[in-house]
Parts: structure tokens; C-alpha cells; sequence
């Protein structure tokens, strides 16, 4: 039996990355492009650029395309666009997301719309474009959806939108799976815990919340941004041929009890 020493390269691909501004998003960027891909981004962030020019540094190609993933339009058009300049797309990572902290009582339609447009809806239509590109080209691929801890658990935190919209996203990866699995697209998700970024700042200005879940974490701490990317990695590269429709939680533990 022979095992590839370069199993978790990735050079001569190209990836695509929803998001990658700063935080999660970011780190997953940064580290595909560590371990060989060229990388297009779709955000609507200028402090992408930042993030481009990193990639950059690191000898690989990179593109930013400003596009609301919420909006099938732009997603079709950025998709087409980071085609066009890196090449057809083999790693897609669905990274894009925003929350809202309402009681499940108070929450509007308004606040449905915003989580669910970014959080499901255009991760679905993202995956359509680049799904529809890979069956195309006949070569297969990968998609990783970063779902959540609050994809199977639930909360007290205000967060019900939040926990439907990764619950749905957890299923869909189930369903993408099954269903491009002849065209050889492998359809996997992360599930982080808390992780330190600028989506839960307001947890470290609340010291009782920030304690409290805290220790629900069996490793006692919030996990950082690049603690992440292992295991998108993994899933990207061929160390994870005979993987789908897995949902892998990075989460210092929190489903573990």
C-alpha cells in the first residue's frame, strides 16, 4: 500500500470561498492558497482586498468579486466571473453567513429573509452554479458548507432563525451528496463551535455569557479562525476521497457531552 506524502495538496486547483474578509472566511482562504489553490472570493466586504493580497504573497492566484450571495443574480454572474480569470472551479466552499439575536417572539419577516438569504438561500444557488460547472466539466469537486454547532443543537441565546437556517443547511449537505454523487461531487460540511471573530465580539462584553459558554465547550476555551482549516483541507483534498454527506464538528467539544 502506497500513501501519497502530498495527499493534502491542492496545487493545480481552484477554489472558491464565500466571504473571506476577515475571521473564518479568511483563515480558510489563506490556507487553501498555503496548500497550493488559486482562490476567487464572493463577499460584498471591501477588506477583501487584504485578503487577496495575502493569498498573493503566497504565490498563488487570487480574485474578488463583490457579490451579495443573498441575490441568484450576482452569485451566477460571480461564479461565471471567477471561472473566467482562474478557471473552472473544483473546491467550493460555502463559508457566507449572518445571524440575528431576537426572541424567537419578536422576530420579523425582515430578519427571516436576511438570515435565510444569506444562510440558505445562497448557499443553495451558490452550490447550484459551481454544481452545474463541475457536471459539466465531468471532473467532479467538492463542496463544504460551514454549517454550526446550532445546526443540531439548540439555544437560549435568542438565535432561532440562526439555529433553522444551519439545521437546514446540516440536511442539505445530506441531500446534495446523495444526489451528485454520480458526477463524482463530493458534498461535505464543518460545524464550528464558538469561534473568536467579530460575529461573537459581543459575547467577550457580557462576562457571565462568555463563562457560560465557555464551559460548555469540554476543551474550556472559543476556538480561533484558523483552527478551522484542517478540516476544510481535509475535505478539499484527496485525503478525503471516500467522505460525503458528513458533517465534521470542530467544536472544542460542545456536542461532545
Amino acid at each position: 500500500m502506497e500513501i501519497d506524502a502530498d495527499l493534502f495538496r491542492l496545487d493545480g486547483k481552484v477554489a472558491l470561498v464565500t466571504g473571506g474578509s476577515r475571521g473564518i472566511g479568511k483563515a480558510i482562504c489563506l490556507g487553501l492558497a498555503t496548500f497550493g489553490a488559486d482562490v476567487g472570493i464572493l463577499g460584498i466586504s471591501s477588506a477583501t482586498a487584504d485578503t487577496v493580497r495575502e493569498i498573493e504573497r503566497r504565490g498563488r492566484r487570487a480574485l474578488f468579486v463583490p457579490t451579495d450571495v443573498s441575490r441568484i443574480d450576482e452569485v451566477r454572474a460571480g461564479v461565471a466571473e471567477v471561472e473566467r480569470v482562474l478557471g473552472g472551479i473544483d473546491i467550493l466552499v460555502n463559508n457566507a453567513g449572518v445571524g440575528v439575536v431576537t426572541p424567537a417572539e419578536a422576530v420579523t419577516e425582515e430578519e427571516w429573509h436576511q438570515v435565510m438569504g444569506v444562510n440558505l438561500r445562497g448557499l443553495f444557488f451558490t452550490s447550484q452554479a459551481v454544481g452545474q460547472s463541475m457536471i459539466r466539466r465531468g471532473r467532479g469537486g467538492r463542496i463544504i458548507n460551514i454549517a454550526s454547532i446550532f445546526g443540531i443543537v439548540g439555544s437560549e441565546l435568542g438565535a432561532s432563525v440562526y439555529h433553522a437556517s444551519k439545521g437546514a443547511v446540516v440536511n442539505l449537505t445530506r441531500a446534495l451528496a446523495c444526489e451528485w454523487a454520480k458526477h463524482g461531487i463530493l458534498v461535505n460540511s464543518i460545524g464550528p463551535g464558538f469561534i473568536v471573530t467579530d460575529m461573537t465580539a459581543a459575547i467577550h462584553e457580557q462576562p457571565r455569557l462568555e463563562e457560560l459558554l465557555t464551559r460548555r465547550h469540554a476543551l474550556g476555551r472559543f476556538g480561533r479562525p484558523e483552527e478551522i482549516v484542517g478540516a476544510v483541507i481535509f475535505m478539499a483534498s484527496a485525503a478525503s476521497t471516500f467522505v460525503t454527506g458528513e458533517n465534521l464538528f470542530v467544536d472544542g467539544g460542545y456536542t461532545a457531552w
